[in-house]
């Protein structure tokens, strides 16, 4: 084939990018080294939501790319969301100065410039960043997508979809980490066990790791990121009132210690957007148009179902108007399945320092369509600011590719004022939504009979009383506890309030002289009801007599094997006391928070106050509390 001519390829070029409807400009055409401004190259806002991809080597100009496109869809009416790794975009917001050498730029290219500032959202992950806080629940973001942050393999994944199965079945909400946590550990304890059973496949070593890389997360602070009020992504879609699309930037400054969790997170917006939005068809401009940068974080090292979720929602959300790009540094990060559904590229220069990158180019040059140029030396001599360009017409047909000098956007190319991004976050509408944390009552609050802490207006239990279902009586509780741990039939009166007298057994033997047995005989009348509350005034007691803030036994209780200990008392079988006991203790474990209540009073006593009760052989002083092992909201205590 004979080579063509530059006013031929000129032609060509021209040919292909004039279009009909609306377009946003990407810059003008290179030919055999000479740049033409008449020959502008575009790309169809009606085709935008066919998907895109912007790649390149790093420093080439794939985030002032974006900068770029994001301004004039905006323009457009189109709401963008991207995310801001370094904090350059941010610079969306402030108008950016003119110079000699940027009008020299956009004058050689055609492109008539002023300086604008744009309607700009900020956004944090769980409020990690200047930003209105973003968060998910549990439950929300799914199995498949929370495996995908703790790196699950298939069986663990699958391992995981039991227990939100489980939980969904039996109206356990999962809204953040501990209730995830609580689920599993009820299932992996005595009282879940035949609940798991009926489960099948998850084993107690699986939930052991699972609970392990649940640990994980909180210690990297995800916790604050799940929780509610649970953002919702219609707030994407907004306009301002100039009629301008909303450009949402969400804050990364963490993101090289979270990057899986940024990576997901996006999967999450985007699989969401796809649920909750109709049917659009073929529109004039997309509702929605985001950009997922960093796109190699998704796929590295990704299950075969969350390649599956990916596929999907890139093949389907096109028909609800939410176009996506990819922005990587080769395209051979993005699977074969995904990069197929990519009509529009942009790709700016690679380097070939290695065998490995050779091999990269050679690749992504296959890729695009049979051209004029030499791509190969094309993609590693292009110069910051210029890429190798071809996009999907309005006929649905690839436009001829052409090497490209790329527009300069008009907002200030570089992070706004810090004061500036602050009083935009105070000022937003959405600060007052999602601005504060609540904890709801949801599965672990079932599970363990706690109450959810007060952390916002939506927490409606008052501080420091636990919640107790409807119809429990705490008399008749204390009555039933009274009478497992004196072996007889209670003497409490209803309704009777006692004072509370706080002593733990080494204390209560050092007064009277002699020892408290904590062990009874008589048979425990079973477990409290799943879900009962602990009283407050029982949960107080526990810890004053422990000596602990956590209500755990002092370090007495827990003595290593092989320790000799005299025994004050027994808690499950587990000696409490002094070392000097002549028997040797094979294997002790720590004993689970006591349940603790106040004995009654002996009223008839005038030793009663420096508790030495004498009124009958045997009764030990007022005020001494009893710990009685026990079930409660389905924990072992």
């Amino acid at each position: 084939m004979a080579s063509k001519t530059t006013a031929e390829k000129l032609a060509t070029i021209q040919k292909g990018y004039t279009l009909e409807g609306a377009t946003i400009e990407l810059g003008a055409a290179i030919i055999d080294g000479e740049l033409h401004k008449d020959a502008p190259v575009r790309l169809p806002l009606a085709m935008m939501n066919r998907h895109g991809l912007v790649a390149g080597a790093t420093g080439t100009g794939k985030t002032v790319t974006l900068h770029m496109m994001a301004e004039q869809l905006s323009t457009a009416g189109v709401p963008v969301f991207l995310a801001d790794i370094k904090g350059d975009l941010s610079g969306l917001a402030t108008a950016a100065a003119g110079s000699d050498k940027l009008t020299a730029r956009t004058q050689s290219i055609g492109q008539p410039w002023q300086g604008k500032a744009f309607p700009v959202e900020f956004l944090a992950l769980g409020g990690d960043g200047n930003g209105v806080p973003v968060r998910a629940t549990v439950s929300s973001f799914g199995p498949i997508l929370l495996s995908r942050i703790m790196e699950l393999n298939d069986t663990q994944e699958s391992s995981l979809q039991l227990v939100f199965y489980f939980a969904d079945k039996n109206g356990l909400e999962l809204i953040d980490l501990k209730d995830l946590r609580a689920v599993i550990q009820f299932l992996t304890s005595d009282e879940g066990k035949d609940q798991l059973e009926e489960l099948g496949g998850l084993s107690k070593a699986t939930a052991g790791v699972i609970l392990r890389e649940l640990v994980g997360l909180e210690a990297q602070g995800l916790e604050k990121f799940f929780g509610e009020p649970e953002f919702d992504t219609a707030e994407l879609l907004r306009t301002a009132p100039d009629g301008r699309g909303v450009v949402t930037c969400l804050e990364l400054p963490t993101l090289q210690t979270k990057p899986m969790l940024f990576s997901t997170f996006l999967m999450w917006l985007l699989a969401d957007l796809f649920e909750d939005l109709p049917e659009a068809g073929d529109l004039d401009k997309p509702k929605l148009v985001f950009f997922l940068d960093e796109a190699h974080l998704l796929f590295n090292g990704a299950s075969k179902a969350f390649l599956d979720a990916i596929t999907t929602t890139v093949r389907l959300i096109r028909s609800k108007g939410v176009g996506i790009f990819f922005v990587t540094q080769t395209p051979k990060d993005v699977p074969a399945d995904v990069l197929g559904q990519l009509a529009n590229r942009v790709q700016h220069a690679l380097r070939a320092f290695t065998p490995e990158d050779a091999k990269a180019l050679k690749a992504t040059v296959s890729t695009f369509p049979v051209s004029d140029y030499d791509l190969e030396e094309t993609l590693t001599s292009a110069g910051i600011g210029e890429a190798v360009i071809t996009v999907m017409n309005e006929k649905g047909a690839p436009t001829p590719v052409a090497l490209t000098r790329l527009r300069a956007p008009e907002s200030l190319m570089g992070p706004s004022e810090e004061t500036l991004v602050r009083s935009t976050v105070a000022g937003s509408a959405l600060l007052g939504k999602y601005g504060t944390a609540v904890d709801n009552p949801s599965a672990y609050e079932k599970l363990t009979g706690k109450a959810a802490a007060p952390t916002g207006p939506a927490a409606d239990t008052p501080a420091g009383e636990p919640a107790a279902p409807a119809g429990y009586d705490v008399d008749a509780e204390a009555r039933r506890i009274e009478e497992e741990i004196l072996g007889r039939p209670s003497s409490r009166p209803p309704q009777a309030r006692f004072p509370r007298r706080i002593l733990n057994p080494s204390t209560a033997a050092r007064r009277t002289g002699r020892r408290v047995s904590l062990n009874h005989a008589r048979p425990s009348p079973g477990p409290r009801p799943p879900g009962t509350a602990v009283p407050a005034a029982a949960v107080a007691g526990a810890r004053a007599a422990t000596g602990r803030h956590d209500g755990r036994p002092r370090r007495s209780a827990r003595r290593r094997p092989g320790r000799r200990t005299q025994e004050h008392g027994t808690v499950h079988g587990h000696p409490i006391g002094a070392r000097t006991a002549p028997r040797r203790v094979r294997h002790i474990v720590p004993a689970p928070p006591p349940l603790t209540l106040p004995r009654p009073p002996c009223n008839g006593c005038p030793g009663n106050r420096q508790g030495s009760c004498q009124c009958r052989p045997g009764h030990p002083p007022s005020g001494i509390n009893r710990v009685l092992p026990g079930k409660i909201g389905g924990r072992q205590l």
